[in-house]
């Protein structure tokens, strides 16, 4: 619970050595049940840089309600050429 996301992304690039490459970007999401109907929501808490400083660094799950039982979505976008981050709404390849 008081892992930041910085620490987290650390965790991925040891084993995924892809995420490795500078620039690469960590998009991350709680995937929660809703107690109000039989499906999953998914919140995102924030966004890290392999190689530059965000303001998601220190980010902890606590501090965004992540409990036991729910789940972390990682999505790992490569590095844009110089571009920045992917836009707000394209992040996850899902524009709604």
């Amino acid at each position: 619970m008081d892992a930041t996301l910085k620490e987290l992304t650390s965790l991925v690039k040891e084993v995924n050595p892809d995420a490795r490459r500078k620039g690469t970007f960590f998009d991350f999401a709680i995937v929660y049940p809703d107690p109000r109907a039989p499906t999953f929501r998914l919140r995102d808490i924030g966004t890290t840089c392999s190689g530059r400083k965000t303001a998601d660094d220190m980010v902890t799950l606590a501090s965004k309600k992540f409990n036991i039982g729910d789940y972390l979505d990682i999505a790992i976008a490569p590095p844009r050429g110089g571009m920045g981050p992917p836009p707000p709404g394209m992040r996850r390849g899902r524009p709604y």
